[in-house]
């Protein structure tokens, strides 16, 4: 099966190779190209969450324990808030006490480091750790999901519903593949330190007396797995948001609804080996006589300097990557006033088939309008410059 999708990802390269497109216009893969044993699956390129393949990417469904990544959003965003820190003590309550599943055990009053929290619920997939951390973060599980639901709505997670921290089945809690990718996006890309939590293969609490095994078994064996988190119950079946890098270029394959562990882990791996097969991660070349100003007419200033809004690397087709070069498109000049933020011209990234993508060259500061008091001041500057104005030493 591994050979036929790789084959499958060669054609497709070849065709997207003669495309005049983006990375931002590839046309995913479905199931009518190669199939997954899952239910609901996606893969995107992490940096550009460009689509890369989809298999009822947007059908709800239970997601067990994957619902932990917008719990851990939720703590790393206070943390990086600094509303709590990683050596807050975090108090077990008896309904954190109470909750079912997957658990390190935790005991009514007993109290754990957020930082031992995260390990348990990152590496063990904790249920009973991720309710206390909830209750901690947001005041009580109930508050926390209120707030899991908002961030939801804020992401655009439009068929998302949470009811509860930890993803146990519950009447309502429902997400899709699409929605899983894109928190998935959002904690690896603006929290890249949960990587050092999801990645820890074994660890243990209480002094050694708990030992945590990581329930990704993708770090034993795929080259550059880096996360995410795995999920099982009843309703959900057996699934997994998995990141990998390899060569710059990171992706993220969310599988839901395979019957087995391994149907699982084939499953994950079948689009990374993929989207690794059919696509890199290129450099975007900003030209190195590009321009760091821009002449100003009528303003209170002579010059803008500039701001290149350009990202740092481009998807692409494999191999076509060495092909793109930057082009700058400028004015010689801009009139007064320019708002700082306001798009003055464009990087334009190309190849031989056209232009793949405008990123926006942006105005760095604010320029305002040549006015009386500006060309008074100007003159009086002037004035005291001349030669005449100088007391000569005789």
């Amino acid at each position: 099966m591994k050979y036929r999708v790789l084959a499958i990802a060669f054609v497709l390269t070849l065709v997207l190779g003669m495309l005049p497109c983006s990375a931002l216009e590839v046309v995913p893969a479905t199931d009518r190209d190669f199939d997954l044993p899952c239910q609901a699956a996606i893969l995107i390129d992490e940096d550009s969450g460009t689509v890369l393949y989809e298999k009822n990417a947007d059908q709800q469904r239970p997601i067990a324990s994957i619902t932990k990544v917008m719990t851990l959003l939720l703590t790393f965003e206070a943390l990086e808030a600094g509303q709590i820190s990683l050596e807050d003590e975090v108090p077990v309550s008896e309904h954190a006490y109470h909750t079912g599943g997957s658990q390190i055990w935790l005991e009514p009053g007993e109290k754990m480091t957020l930082q031992e929290m995260i390990k348990a619920i990152c590496i063990a997939s904790a249920n009973d750790a991720a309710v206390a951390v909830a209750e901690y973060v947001g005041g009580s599980e109930p508050a926390f999901v209120d707030r899991m639901n908002a961030r939801a709505a804020e992401l655009g997670m439009t068929n998302t519903q949470f009811r509860n921290a930890c993803g146990l089945d519950e009447d309502g809690h429902l997400s899709t593949a699409r929605d899983v990718a894109i928190m998935s996006r959002e904690m690896l890309l603006h929290h890249p330190e949960i990587g050092d939590y999801c990645t820890i293969w074994m660890d243990s609490l209480r002094d050694g007396a708990t030992q945590l095994v990581n329930t990704n078994k993708l770090l034993k064996s795929y080259t550059g797995i880096t996360g995410l988190k795995t999920g099982t119950t009843g309703k959900a079946g057996v699934c997994i948001s998995a990141s990998a890098e390899r060569d710059n270029l990171r992706l993220i394959a969310v599988v839901l609804g395979s019957s087995t562990g391994a149907e699982r882990f084939q499953a994950a791996t079948m689009l990374l080996d993929y989207g690794f097969a059919a696509f890199e991660s290129a450099d975007v070349p900003v030209p190195e006589d590009a321009p760091a100003t821009l002449k100003v007419l009528h303003g209170d200033s002579v010059e803008l300097e500039l701001d290149y809004q350009a990202p740092e690397r481009c998807l692409m087709p494999k191999g076509q990557g060495s092909t793109i070069v930057g082009q700058i498109d400028l004015p010689d000049a801009i009139e007064a006033p320019v708002k700082k933020g306001a798009v003055v011209g464009s990087l334009l990234i190309r190849n031989d088939a056209g232009i793949l993508q405008s990123c926006p060259i942006t105005a760095a500061q604010d320029v305002g309008v040549r006015d009386f008091g500006f060309c008074f001041r100007r003159l009086v500057d002037g004035f005291l410059l001349l030669p005449e104005n100088f007391v000569q030493n005789g």
